[in-house]
């Protein structure tokens, strides 16, 4: 895979990049505290096997990785983009009361898929949306700058969820509550903030065509390939809470992990979007595979908290190195009108990579 890395010029990041960075920072606040309780609520409260948290895992991000292919093409082919982002942000929000009133695993499992169809309607829309408005030169960055404030809200929902636990003494229920305050305000600010490109708005819807699939050129599949090597060699972070708890992390303690991992991930993912506009993709995924395998042999190894969180740092370290750059490949090695298409298969073959590795 050869890609001709851009130089960059000095161009500014465009308005739309921060609001869309504020509305992943609000909502992934709104999620991770969420997510940071939530294997804690199924095997605690709700006596959850570890193996159910899995299949609930699986099934959840499956979900959403399947409907990514399809809101993709959708949004290319109504040349409309905002759209799908409100409504997949949307129910996102809807779901957030359902985790604190749930009284049984159905309930979870019935939001945790809701909850990540929207995930799923959102997703492919976003990130070509990101590259819609953006110049070339500086695609690296933006995708580092708006996954680095999701990150920092990946941050500061953890850090919420012990601090309320800690003042709640370690109600789940009530906790989970506040989730519903930060998902409501990323709605707001797409309805109010996010604007699409002139000629988006104004042209005509075509059809879906299953042959689009088949203007994808080698170079995408490449970069699809290789994310999906370095997605098997991942599981979902569930098991990173639970991996916590093993290691004789204390319970109200154990969003920490997250936290970790999440803070190294935000201050790295803007640094290295900029480095992938400057720098071949070749050493940053030599890089990025190096740091998921100490990441990978530290928490399999860990017999003590440190150790645990050091995996969890190079966890960080990893996704901070290559989720921006192969968002940055997939815009530029997919032609223009099927930018969304491209992240729609992109995040389908992960996601199914991740399906697996979780089952595993």
């Amino acid at each position: 895979m050869v890609v001709t890395p851009h130089r960059t010029t000095g161009s500014a990041l465009p308005r739309t990049i921060w609001a869309l960075g504020l509305a992943s920072l609000f909502m992934d606040m709104s999620s991770e505290l969420v997510h940071a309780l939530l294997p804690l609520l199924m095997v605690n409260v709700l006596g959850a096997s570890v193996l159910m948290v899995g299949i609930i895992e699986g099934i959840a991000e499956a979900s959403a990785a399947i409907t990514k292919l399809f809101s993709g093409t959708l949004s290319d082919r109504w040349r409309r983009r905002k759209p799908l982002l409100v409504l997949g942000y949307g129910l996102a929000a809807l779901t957030k009361p359902v985790f604190p009133l749930a009284g049984s695993l159905g309930w979870i499992m019935a939001a945790r898929f809701v909850d990540r169809i929207g995930k799923g309607i959102r997703g492919a829309p976003r990130d070509a949306l990101v590259a819609d408005v953006t110049p070339p030169d500086v695609r690296g960055a933006a995708y580092g700058l708006r996954q680095a404030l999701d990150s920092v809200g990946a941050v500061l929902g953890p850090l919420l969820a012990i601090l309320l636990m800690l003042v709640w003494a370690g109600d789940v229920q009530q906790v989970l509550w506040v989730a519903v305050i930060p998902a409501l305000i990323t709605v707001l600010i797409l309805l109010m903030c996010v604007r699409e490109p002139a000629q988006h708005v104004h042209t005509t819807p075509t059809a879906i065509h299953w042959r689009d699939y088949r203007q994808l050129a080698p170079a995408f599949w490449q970069v699809v390939g290789i994310a999906a090597v370095f997605t098997l060699a991942r599981f979902s972070e569930a098991f990173l809470i639970l991996r916590a708890q093993d290691t004789g992390v204390a319970t109200v303690y154990v969003p920490a992990v997250m936290i970790l991992m999440n803070l190294v991930y935000a201050a790295g993912s803007y640094p290295a979007g900029g480095l992938a506009d400057r720098w071949s993709a070749h050493w940053l995924l030599a890089a990025g595979l190096v740091v998921l395998v100490m990441a990978d042999l530290l928490l399999a190894l860990s017999s003590n908290p440190w150790l645990t969180l050091a995996g969890a740092a190079c966890w960080g370290a990893h996704m901070a190195l290559t989720q921006g750059l192969f968002s940055k490949l997939v815009a530029d090695t997919a032609p223009q009108h099927l930018r969304g298409t491209a992240f729609g298969v992109y995040n389908l073959v992960t996601g199914v990579a991740l399906l697996l590795a979780s089952a595993v």
